[in-house]
């Protein structure tokens, strides 16, 4: 106790006075706010640097997943993930994400304004909510964030995907978030996804494999590519549609890039 005791007492003198000796909590308040704020800038530079060259060891997700497996009976606890570069993933993959998360991943800055607004007007009418994140901001909430939903979270996440858009190449954004993304329980990353459910590496999935591992996405939880129902056969089959209408390659020098087409 002695030593907490010592600690609250050099708090205490620490805290700035007037001419009079009365305590400036406010002055010191704002001391204190400012030096956290520095200390996670910092920090959060950093780890943005250090991600843009090398792979990202472990997610805030990956965490709390194994805590629920391990809470639960009837789950394994397990995290199967295999990180590769851009190079060993099928391109069929990096198209299928786009066509169906952000068609727009190659034109924006991290956000999709026209994707927000289209969103912000369906949700007023209709009881299913929409979503409008890019894959930056994807990939900004999986390495750095919790999955929990808040304004504060949604706040660091467009602070987190604006610094990876400064820092970090298309490319880059794409091969962290093929590398941590969730597709099943405690298998994460495009390698691992493709060696559980086709037994292949990432880099030799077909067309169709890879819409169908993108079809689960939305809720890899609920939904299997290796027991596929009628929503994800459709949802597979809507993604194959864009791909082909992009020409079944994704380019990232592609300026113009192909309307969606529903």
């Amino acid at each position: 106790m002695s030593a907490i005791a010592q600690f609250l007492r050099r708090r205490y003198r620490s805290i700035p006075r007037d001419a009079g000796g009365r305590l400036l909590t406010g002055k010191w308040m704002v001391r204190g706010l400012l030096r956290l704020l520095g200390w996670f800038l910092g920090v959060t530079a950093i780890m943005v640097g250090l991600y843009a060259v090398v792979p990202i060891p472990v997610t805030p997700l990956m965490l709390i997943r194994t805590a629920q497996q391990a809470a639960d009976p009837k789950r394994e606890v397990r995290m199967y993930k295999d990180w590769v570069p851009l190079s060993d993933i099928s391109n069929h993959l990096q198209l299928a994400v786009v066509c169906a998360e952000d068609q727009r991943f190659l034109q924006h800055n991290g956000f999709d304004f026209k994707a927000i607004e289209k969103a912000h007007t369906h949700n007023q009418r209709s009881r299913r909510k929409r979503g409008a994140s890019t894959i930056s901001q994807q990939t900004a909430k999986n390495a750095f964030l919790w999955p929990a939903r808040s304004w504060f979270r949604k706040g660091l996440e467009v602070y987190f995907t604006t610094a990876i858009e400064l820092v970090w190449s298309k490319q880059r954004i794409m091969t962290q978030y093929l590398n941590i993304v969730e597709f099943g329980d405690g298998i994460y990353g495009a390698e691992a996804a493709s060696r559980h459910f086709f037994l292949k590496s990432a880099k030799n999935l077909t067309k169709e494999e890879a819409a169908l591992l993108v079809a689960v996405m939305p809720a890899p939880l609920r939904y299997s590519p290796s027991k596929p129902i009628p929503y994800t056969r459709q949802r597979q089959q809507w993604i194959l549609r864009q791909m082909r209408a992009w020409g079944n390659k994704l380019s990232y020098d592609q300026v113009d890039v192909p309307l969606r087409k529903d």
